[in-house]
């Protein structure tokens, strides 16, 4: 099977690397020094003491996906509406495209898009509804240096139909990410993993880039602990008035997040190396749909105005 992974920067390249070591047919869509250095050196995939270099092909041609049978974006959703239509043009008869990025999906609701995460609803026009498989990825992974990949934790992609359905070509992928080293199940109900996986996204990461806190440190008081339990209370309001009920407990999650300790979440790393915040797709959509679902968030709203403004001084200073 040929894989193109479109993004193939930490997550990207952790992906395409485990892949290309399992035999797969990987190309890697990059750009920058990490493309050169790839293309120069393959590209080295570390965890711990272990570390293997595998040797895909790389380019920073965007048509290359037309040779994939699976298309794997994974760059930070503000980024794909820029390059939507170039996969949408590229796709092969009987491709699939699946969307590994954090926040809502732009396929999430199929009649409706939501501007904080599909201006102009490009991407749904360019990437048809049936050509979506659904994925929630869990690794944490980092770029140490051009062309190097540091996995930090997690090995688990979930994935799933839109509509729920067990069909081959989802259980065909899940097949390959295993045989790749990853647990990779097939999730009848991946829209409630969405929102388990965002109750944190859309609180500790933005708290993070405002503060600057590692994750242990913002559970160290009991006043920070009692404003991230507002906030995720905000967040599961807006999944049930979408009919989800979030599978784990505030306080589970709270605890699973605490347990992970002395992590910079990626959106800190970002506000850090002086990058565009992935905070629409995180929060700005629960806020949007709070707004057209008629739900009070008042504690989301002023963690986002804090978060924008912590960005806007973050790229001054670039």
């Amino acid at each position: 099977m040929t894989v193109a992974i479109v993004g193939a920067g930490a997550i990207g390249g952790l992906l395409g690397g485990h892949l290309a070591r399992s035999g797969e047919d990987v190309i890697l869509v990059a750009r920058g020094a990490h493309l050169a250095a790839m293309q120069a050196n393959g590209l080295t995939v570390r965890k711990g003491r272990d570390e293997f270099t595998a040797h895909p092909r790389c380019t920073d041609d965007m048509r290359a996906v037309a040779e994939a049978d699976v298309v794997f974006i994974t760059l930070k959703a503000h980024s794909i509406p820029g390059v939507a239509t170039l996969v949408g043009e590229a796709l092969k008869d009987g491709a699939c495209v699946v969307g590994a990025m954090n926040g809502i999906p732009w396929w999430y609701f199929p009649d409706r898009h939501l501007e904080s995460v599909d201006p102009g609803g490009v991407v749904a026009r360019s990437i048809p509804l049936d050509r979506v498989v659904g994925c929630v990825v869990y690794p944490a992974a980092t770029i140490v240096e051009p062309g190097v990949i540091q996995h930090e934790e997690g090995d688990r992609f979930s994935l799933g139909e839109p509509d729920g359905a067990k069909t081959e070509r989802v259980q065909t992928i899940s097949t390959m990410l295993s045989a790749a080293g990853f647990k990779a199940p097939v999730q009848s109900r991946l829209r409630s993993e969405i929102w388990l996986k965002l109750l944190g996204n859309a609180t500790l990461n933005p708290i993070s880039a405002v503060t600057r806190a590692t994750l242990a440190e913002m559970f160290e008081s009991e006043a920070s602990r009692g404003l991230i339990r507002g906030l995720m209370e905000e967040v599961a309001s807006v999944a049930r008035s979408v009919e989800v009920e979030v599978p784990v407990s505030i306080e589970k999650r709270m605890q699973g997040a605490a347990g992970v300790g002395e992590h910079k979440t990626s959106m800190l790393q970002d506000l850090e190396a002086h990058k565009a915040l992935e905070l629409d797709a995180l929060l700005g959509a629960v806020i949007e749909i709070a707004d057209w679902r008629g739900v009070a968030v008042p504690l989301l709203r002023t963690l986002y105005g804090l978060t924008k403004l912590a960005e806007a001084v973050a790229l001054r200073a670039d």
